[in-house]
């Protein structure tokens, strides 16, 4: 398994060789986003965030995803995963604009109350929802690499989170710092971040998933090693 430094690295090249691709997908991705954000009332973003953004995400890492593997990517292409994944990605879009306003009710009721405990949980709610957003690092991935249904793909983005927690959670920072660092220039996030997201997310999951099977293969021989020697030992017996 290489380290998350390794696979930064080896993101930035491709980010570098592709970057017609990745300013492409980005910028048809923030032709939504920005139009939403900027002009409609929060509640009804929300929801075209849902219905719009997050499918394009989607079909964002389902482009990347074929360039890595050696096809043309294209805006077509990015479209053509929208399209193939459009449900689970709207699934999974409800599922994480559920815990934002979980998260945002939280500090509307406790923050109106005075006392540390309202603080407190408050706080908690706020941990709970972060753990969260870490533990699905690698769902929308998953959908894409492994062809997984929704829940499956959350499932196991879970599993591979707590079989490998700080790795996961240091990709999640480094998503984080690439929309704050882009998101300073404003047209740096809207030309460059969904397209270096959909290489990053990819070659992070792809790395993640390499180790989960080395370590299946590893553990099947070490089994059959053991049932071979066990064989071995009662024919011994028996002789």
């Amino acid at each position: 398994m290489r380290k998350l430094s390794e696979i930064m690295v080896r993101s930035g090249l491709q980010t570098y060789r592709e970057i017609i691709h990745v300013a492409l997908f980005s910028i048809v991705s923030s032709l939504v986003l920005f139009p939403v954000l900027l002009f409609l009332p929060v509640p009804l973003a929300l929801l075209v965030l849902v219905l719009l953004y997050v499918p394009l995400a989607a079909g964002a890492l389902y482009a990347c995803h074929r360039i890595l593997q050696g096809e043309k990517g294209s805006v077509r292409t990015m479209l053509k995963g929208t399209l193939v994944h459009y449900g689970s990605a709207l699934v999974f879009g409800l599922v994480c604009a559920l815990f934002v306003l979980i998260l945002v009710s939280s500090w509307w009721y406790y923050g109106s109350r005075s006392g540390m405990m309202s603080l407190a949980l408050a706080v908690f709610q706020t941990y709970f929802v972060a753990l969260f957003f870490i533990s699905q690092t690698y769902t929308l991935s998953l959908v894409v690499q492994e062809r997984l249904g929704i829940f499956s793909a959350m499932g196991r983005s879970v599993k591979l989170f707590v079989a490998r927690p700080m790795y996961t959670i240091g990709a999640c920072f480094q998503m984080l710092c690439f929309a704050v660092l882009l998101g300073v220039t404003v047209v740096g996030f809207a030309c460059l971040y969904m397209g270096m997201i959909g290489f990053f997310a990819n070659l992070v999951t792809a790395n993640v998933l390499r180790k989960d099977e080395e370590e299946s293969r590893s553990e099947g021989v070490a089994d059959e090693s053991t049932a071979v020697s066990g064989d071995l030992h009662f024919a011994g017996r028996e002789s």
